[in-house]
Order: structure tokens, then C-alpha cells, then sequence
């Protein structure tokens, strides 16, 4: 009986300190050092929430740039990869239907065609597109909003953020930012 004592006063002390203590020393330190991270790197305009900087969101229509696609399809509480192997016949045949429909959309890419447009990231939310991927899209974009594309490149190339410390990852471009951004543009 003395053992089950110890064992049940130890399992509530534990409980107390790893689920009651530490989540809310560590909210509190978050949200006090890192106070926009805390919440979800939220984005907003005007005092509207327009989206997440972490999390990809489906612009429709041809005079917004895209995003990546999403296994999840931009739902958030599905948040999923494909699983499907790259040699398997589903992965060839979506990622086929997506050259597809990107070359509809964007006549002037050519054959050469940037990967992350026409795959799907790993959580199916990355919210970041390369700088080329991004520049794909410009003809269509032009066209549809009746702006240069040299004003679009430029754009882009503003919103370019290089690599993490300057040696980790590649250089991206937030899509909701750059679209954020093409809606200031006159």
C-alpha cells in the first residue's frame, strides 16, 4: 500500500509540473518573446486577418500568383502529403495534370517548367514558392492585370528572402505576401 502511495503522490506531481506548469511557463515565455509567432504568424490588413505567413492558402484566378499544390487541398485541419511514391502511376499522372494545366494557365513558360509549381510539398502547406517558380507566372499575371512584366519581376525580386543565416534552404518568395503586395501595386 506504501508503494501505491508514492507512486500515485509522484504521478500527480508529475502532472502537475509537465501538464499544468511547463505548457503554461512555456506560453507565457513565448508569448512574451515571441509574441507574433505565438499566435500563428498571422498576417493582416487593415485589421483583417488576410492569412498565415507559415501556411499556403489557394489564390483563384488568373491574376494572382499560386501557390503550390496541396494534397490537403489548402484545408487546414487535413494537413497531408500524397504518400504516393514518385514512380507510382498517381504521382506521374498528377504531377502530369499539373504541367498541364500550368502550361493552359501560363502559355509563355515554355518547356521548362519549375518543380515546385507542379508538385506538391511535404505538409502540403508550404506557404513559399522559388523566385523562378514565382517568375513562371508573370506572363499570365501581366496579361490579366494589365501590368509590365518587368513591374511583376521586380516585385518578386523585392520580396525575395535568400537563404535562412545565408547558408540554409533557398531563396523563396511568400505567396501571400507577393499577392499581397500585386494588390498595392496601381
Amino acid at each position: 500500500m506504501r508503494s501505491f502511495m508514492v507512486a500515485l503522490r509522484a504521478s500527480v506531481v508529475l502532472m502537475i509540473i509537465c501538464g499544468l506548469a511547463y505548457p503554461l511557463v512555456t506560453t507565457g515565455v513565448a508569448q512574451v518573446l515571441f509574441p507574433k509567432q505565438a499566435e500563428g504568424s498571422l498576417v493582416s490588413k487593415n485589421g483583417v486577418v488576410q492569412g498565415s505567413e507559415l501556411l499556403a492558402q489557394d489564390f483563384k484566378g488568373a491574376q494572382w500568383f499560386h501557390p503550390r499544390a496541396s494534397a490537403a487541398k489548402y484545408d487546414p485541419k487535413a494537413s497531408a502529403a500524397t504518400n504516393a511514391a514518385v514512380a507510382s502511376e498517381e504521382y506521374v499522372k498528377a504531377v502530369a495534370d499539373n504541367v498541364n494545366q500550368l502550361q493552359k494557365e501560363n502559355q509563355d513558360v515554355g518547356n521548362t517548367v519549375p518543380a515546385d509549381l507542379v508538385t506538391a510539398s511535404g505538409s502540403g502547406f508550404d506557404p513559399d514558392l522559388s523566385p523562378e517558380a514565382a517568375k513562371a507566372q508573370v506572363p499570365r499575371i501581366a496579361k490579366a492585370k494589365g501590368i509590365s512584366q518587368d513591374r511583376l519581376i521586380s516585385l518578386i525580386n523585392k520580396h525575395t528572402k535568400g537563404r535562412s543565416l545565408g547558408i540554409f534552404g533557398e531563396p523563396r518568395v511568400n505567396v501571400l505576401d507577393l499577392n499581397m503586395a500585386l494588390q498595392q501595386l496601381k
